[in-house]
């Protein structure tokens, strides 16, 4: 053991990112040992695949659709495995928070009422190293019940009892990002098994301990695969930490279209682990703008506000999940409802009605539960889901949905898709983009705009359809022009004029929005190059 950082130092392990007051207690030697082995065994299949995904999208842009793999035939008719029984805590999603795990947002989400809360380390995060580590860090607090907060304005904020406080579940960052700040062998880590490890050792006990469990979303795979790795990662964690294997339970975000398509195969993989699947519609729609983005006219994807939950192409994804999951003994989840509070009160009414139409829908269709962005939707969300669910803590087994029969080409149906381009959809990408990435540069990841509660998918959104309508040449609907790069340039500085502050201020985010948004290449995530660029 070394000591060149304030910190127990296994062999080959260098902490790279400042050591402040109580980070030891999350960057123990327990904690680091467990990212070191973890990153030995695993961080080379992860690479692969990345590795595979890029081939995924080239034989994509050679002509190749997608489609559900022969080569799992077997697991999808199988019809005598299930996934492991709801774990406690589990057993009642009908309203899910969201939110970073800032100190602020810990205690909020804590005392919001609902029945989970997604503690975000991923997209309504930012992998600052402060972050990374006082992320769980603050959850450790709030699992010893000592964690409080006092606003700049004064205002204090603490938790109310622990019996009455959601179920966390953890999500950690995607397989694709590196964590910076840890190297193992001189090797960056993964973000993944960072937030993952350091999470687990902090306080998997605690919530055992609490009758619950060390429960985790997991974001942005793209094959089962890559749950298998997670599941391999789940058995040597529960080994190393001496806790029975199954403890930990996972849901997946099936938040990319290649995923879609492996639904059964991602909760076989991880069946004694798994707890359902979530649909993370936002970055499923990236998703199928990224993967098809160079595939023509039929695969654009109209002005990102007019892409409802009932166009074809995403009512089949949703349909699909919700099958997929009760036929397995999962919980489906359903989207995020991203609106917050105004002071305009018709704006409000118009946000709580269009939250319950979209709550009803999910409900209807046999999803257990939802996300809402923001305590004050906690309420509407519960009344929808105990009008239909009729004080039940679930549908699994009311709505098998035996219904639904999906096949590939709807996952596809891109092009049924109604609405048209327009250049206020243009501009409206650019002001979002940018209004998010100057937020998210500065450490944070969730962020309100226009009465919306933004996280990094709606900015991955934005990006990938200007790249799109640039590459594919579109025609906007209104004035007949071509979608050029000089346009956005011009259009760039435009919006930029018109945001609050000094135009300074957008100069890192600008930077950071044309490298992902005009450049003849394609970054595969925005959050990528952001990170590079963040201090």
């Amino acid at each position: 053991m070394s000591d060149t950082t304030g910190l127990e130092l296994p062999e080959g392990v260098e902490v790279t990112g400042p050591v402040k007051e109580r980070y030891a207690e999350i960057l123990s030697p327990q904690a680091l040992e467990l990212i070191a082995t973890l990153h030995r065994e695993l961080n080379g299949r992860r690479l692969e695949a990345l590795t595979a995904r890029e081939e995924r999208v080239a034989k994509v842009a050679a002509g190749e659709d997608l489609g559900f793999l022969e080569e799992t035939r077997s697991v999808r008719e199988d019809p005598s495995w299930k996934v492991a029984p709801l774990a406690p805590g589990l057993e009642d999603r009908r309203v899910e928070m969201t939110g970073p795990t800032d100190r602020k947002m810990t205690i909020n989400a804590l005392n919001s009422g609902a029945k989970a809360w997604l503690a975000d380390q991923e997209d309504a995060n930012t992998p600052m190293w402060e972050n990374v580590v006082e992320g769980p860090l603050n959850l450790k607090d709030a699992l010893d019940g000592t964690i409080d907060f006092t606003s700049p304005e004064g205002k204090e904020y603490k938790l109310v009892e622990a019996d009455k406080q959601p179920t966390i579940i953890v999500r950690p960052r995607g397989w694709h990002l590196p964590e910076k700040h840890i190297l193992v062998d001189g090797e960056e880590t993964s973000g993944s098994l960072v937030d993952f490890a350091l999470y687990f050792v902090a306080n998997a006990q605690k919530q055992i301990d609490r009758g619950k469990g060390p429960y985790f979303y997991l974001p942005k795979m793209e094959s089962h695969k890559e749950a298998r790795l997670w599941n391999d990662a789940f058995v040597i964690a529960q080994d190393a930490l001496g806790i029975p294997q199954g403890t930990i339970r996972a849901t997946c975000l099936i938040e990319t279209l290649p995923a879609a398509f492996e639904m059964e195969e991602i909760l076989y993989e991880l069946r004694d682990h798994s707890s359902g699947l979530n649909a993370g519609r936002w970055d499923y729609l990236f998703s199928v703008i990224k993967t098809y983005r160079t595939r023509g006219a039929d695969y654009i994807v109209p002005d990102r506000n007019t892409v409802t939950m009932t166009v074809p192409f995403m009512r089949a994804y949703t349909e699909l999940l919700v099958r997929t999951c009760h036929k397995r003994g999962a919980s489906a989840i359903g989207g995020m409802a991203a609106f917050i509070p105004s002071k305009d009160e018709a704006v409000n009414t118009a946000a709580y009605e269009k939250v319950t139409d979209d709550k009803t829908r999910e409900a209807t269709d046999g999803f257990d539960g939802s996300w809402v962005a923001h305590p004050a939707m906690v309420e509407t969300c519960f009344t929808v889901f105990d009008d239909i669910l009729g004080g039940k803590p679930n549908q699994i087994e009311d709505k098998q949905r035996e219904d639904v029969s999906v096949e590939a080409a709807q996952l596809l149906d891109v092009k049924s898709t109604p609405g048209e381009v327009t250049s206020a959809g243009l501009r409206s990408n650019i002001d979002v983009a940018l209004q998010y990435l100057r937020t998210w540069l500065t450490g944070r990841g969730a962020v309100g705009i226009h009465n919306l509660m933004e996280d990094a998918a709606t900015a991955e959104i934005s990006r990938s359809q200007i790249w799109q309508q640039i590459k594919n040449e579109v025609k906007l609907a209104d004035t007949g022009e071509t979608v050029t790069k000089d346009m956005v340039l011009k259009l760039v500085d435009e919006v930029i004029a018109e945001l609050p502050g000094e135009a300074s201020d957008y100069d890192d985010a600008k930077a950071t929005f044309l490298e992902v948004a005009v450049a003849d290449d394609y970054a595969a995530f925005l959050t990528l190059p952001a990170y590079e660029r963040m201090a």
